[in-house]
C-alpha cells in the first residue's frame, strides 16, 4: 500500500489551490510514499527521489493544438497553474522536428527525424526544465533562482531569471567552455566558478540549498518540478509526428532525467488516449569519457557506480547521474541499449550532422549521432523503424570540439587569378 507522509509543518509552504494545476502531490520513485507539494526532493521515508503525481482531467488534441506554440500548450500536463501562458518566462519549446533524409541515407536508416532543441531561447533543451522550475519557485515564494551547471542550465537559469525580474546565482566548473560562461554572465547573473568537476559543484549547491532560505536550486530542491519540463520533448515529438509515438528514440544522458521523462511523456499520452498504445524503444547515449550508465548497462547492474569525467562533452560530464538507475529501468523495459562513443567519434559526428542536414550540434548532439551510428553498425538499432534522435543544444556553445577539424581551405590575396588558380586546382 502507498504510504502517505506528513511533511514537517514548519517547512511545508502555504501552497494556494491550483498553484500546480493538475499536480496533486509528490511521490517517491522508490517506495511510493506520497507527500505534499513543496520544495522537497527526497522522501522522508526512504530518502528516495520524489517526482510529481497528477490527477489528469479529460484532455483533447484540439485543446492542446489551440494553445501557444511553446511548452505551455501542454500546461494541463505540467505542474503549473492554469494562467501560466501569461507568466513572464522565456516561452521555450515547440522546436522543429527535422525530416533528416540525407543523414538517414548516410547512416542507412529508412526514416530519421532530428528533434532540434537548439532553437530554444538560450539554445538548449534546458530552457524547458527551467521554465517549469521557475513557475514552481514563484508559487512557492522562493526569491532566488539558482543552479549547479555544466553550462547549458546556467545559461537558461540566467536568462529566465532576467526575464522574470528576479535574482539568479549559477555555479559552474571553472574549466567550463568559455562560450557557456559568457552566455550566462551576459544576463548579469551572479556567476561563481568552482574548482573541481560538476559533481563537486553539485555537492556544494546541495549544501547551499539546505542552508539558504528562499533559494530555488532548480535541479536540487525544486528538482521534481524542473524534471517534468523534459516531458514536453516527448509530447512535441508525438504531436509533430501527427499524434503518434516513433518506433525508437536515441537520447543523450547526463543526469538521465531527459531520457526518463521522455518515456514518462509517451506513457502519459498513451494513458490519456491522445496517441495509439504501441511499443517503443528508448536508447541512451554517453561519451566514453563519462559513461557510468553505459558501463552499468553492459555489466548487467541495476545501480550506477560514479566515475571521474574525462571528455570534451562537458554538458554530459556528470559522473554520478541522479537518474542513472531509472535510465537502466526504462531502457531495459523498452528493449533498448545504453552505449557510448569516444571524443573523436563525437566530433566527427557533429560534422556529419552539419554536412548532411545543416544542423550544428553541440557535443551532446555529436554523442547522440555517434551512438546512433554505432548501434546501427552493431545491429542493435532497427534500420527499418521510424527513429528520432535528440539534438539538445547548439554547436556555437562548444566550438572547441571542432576548432582543429574545420577552417578555411586556403588563404589567398584579393585577386581573381588567385581564386581561379585555387579553384581549378581543387576538386570543386
Amino acid at each position: 500500500m502507498t504510504a502517505v507522509v506528513d511533511t514537517d509543518p514548519a517547512s511545508a509552504p502555504d501552497v494556494r489551490t491550483g498553484a500546480f494545476g493538475n499536480a496533486k502531490h509528490l511521490v517517491c520513485r522508490e517506495c511510493g510514499a506520497i507527500s505534499a507539494l513543496g520544495p522537497f526532493y527526497a522522501c522522508t521515508e526512504c530518502f528516495g527521489p520524489l517526482e510529481v503525481g497528477y490527477e489528469f482531467p479529460t484532455i483533447t488534441r484540439e485543446r492542446i493544438e489551440a494553445g501557444p506554440r511553446s511548452i505551455w500548450r501542454y500546461a494541463p500536463l505540467l505542474p503549473v497553474p492554469a494562467d501560466i501562458a501569461t507568466f513572464r518566462s522565456t516561452d521555450p519549446g515547440f522546436t522543429r522536428l527535422v525530416d533528416a533524409r540525407h543523414l538517414a541515407d548516410d547512416l542507412g536508416l529508412k526514416q530519421l527525424w532530428v528533434k532540434d532543441d537548439s532553437g530554444n531561447p538560450t539554445h538548449s533543451f534546458k530552457d524547458r526544465v527551467v521554465a517549469v522550475a521557475l513557475s514552481a519557485a514563484r508559487e512557492l515564494g522562493l526569491e532566488v533562482l539558482a543552479c549547479p551547471s555544466t553550462g547549458n542550465l546556467a545559461n537558461a537559469v540566467a536568462a529566465a531569471a532576467a526575464r522574470a525580474g528576479i535574482k539568479s546565482v549559477v555555479l559552474v566548473p571553472a574549466n567550463l567552455e568559455r562560450q557557456k560562461i559568457l552566455a550566462s554572465a551576459v544576463y548579469d547573473t551572479t556567476l561563481i566558478a568552482i574548482e573541481g568537476s560538476y559533481d563537486d559543484v553539485n555537492k556544494l549547491a546541495t549544501e547551499i540549498a539546505a542552508e539558504e532560505e528562499g533559494w530555488a536550486f532548480v535541479n536540487v530542491n525544486v528538482r521534481p518540478y524542473y524534471a517534468e519540463g523534459s516531458k514536453t520533448l516527448g509530447y512535441e515529438i508525438a504531436e509533430q509526428l501527427g499524434w503518434r509515438i516513433p518506433d525508437q528514440v536515441v537520447v543523450p544522458i547526463a543526469s538521465g532525467a531527459q531520457l526518463t521523462k521522455i518515456d514518462k511523456g509517451f506513457r502519459e499520452l498513451i494513458k490519456l488516449g491522445l496517441v495509439e498504445d504501441k511499443p517503443f524503444v528508448i536508447f541512451g547515449a554517453q561519451a566514453t569519457g563519462c559513461s557510468p550508465v553505459a558501463q552499468a548497462y553492459r555489466a548487467g547492474l541495476d545501480f550506477v557506480a560514479p566515475v571521474k569525467p574525462d571528455t570534451i562533452a562537458k554538458s554530459l560530464a556528470i559522473g554520478n547521474p541522479a537518474d542513472g538507475p531509472y535510465v537502466l529501468d526504462v531502457v531495459r523495459r523498452t528493449g533498448g541499449v545504453v552505449a557510448d562513443v569516444d571524443d573523436d567519434t563525437l566530433a566527427a559526428s557533429i560534422q556529419r550532422l552539419a554536412r548532411t542536414e545543416g544542423i550544428f550540434a553541440e557535443t551532446a548532439g555529436g554523442v547522440t549521432i555517434g551512438v546512433t551510428a554505432k548501434l546501427l553498425s552493431d545491429g542493435v538499432l532497427d534500420p527499418e523503424a521510424e527513429t528520432v534522435v535528440i539534438n539538445s543544444g547548439d554547436g556555437l556553445k562548444t566550438l572547441d570540439a571542432i576548432s582543429d577539424r574545420v577552417g578555411p581551405e586556403i588563404t589567398i590575396p584579393p585577386r581573381y587569378d588567385a581564386f581561379t588558380d585555387f579553384w581549378k586546382g581543387s576538386d570543386s
